[in-house]
């Protein structure tokens, strides 16, 4: 089954510069066999580095907590490191129409 995926993923860490290209590679390396996007932003607040990643797309995940079963199985450590929060909604196309799923 193929379901619409989004997630934002919230990563912080000390100022050290290049943050964006390292989180892109992290999501590269747990998301390479997903049909999934990012859009990375960056900030920098008060000597700490923030990115906020945008992810959409399709997967194969019928729920959060599949989804989540699969982040924790598959990311590494710095990812774990620099996640400061998440939220995310899986939504599994349906056959028919979204109301009633028969027509």
């Amino acid at each position: 089954m193929t379901s619409e995926t989004y997630i934002d993923f919230c990563f912080v860490r000390p100022q050290a510069g290049e943050f964006s290209a390292e989180i892109d590679e992290l999501l590269k390396s747990l998301f390479a066999k997903k049909r999934l996007n990012w859009y990375l932003e960056e900030k920098v607040v008060e000597d700490a580095e923030m990115v906020v990643a945008e992810i959409k797309g399709m997967s194969n995940w019928v729920s959060e907590d599949e989804t989540i079963k699969f982040i924790e199985k598959n990311a590494g450590e710095k990812f774990w490191e620099y996640l400061q929060g998440y939220k995310m909604f899986i939504y599994p196309v349906e056959r028919g129409c979204n109301s009633c799923g028969v027509h």
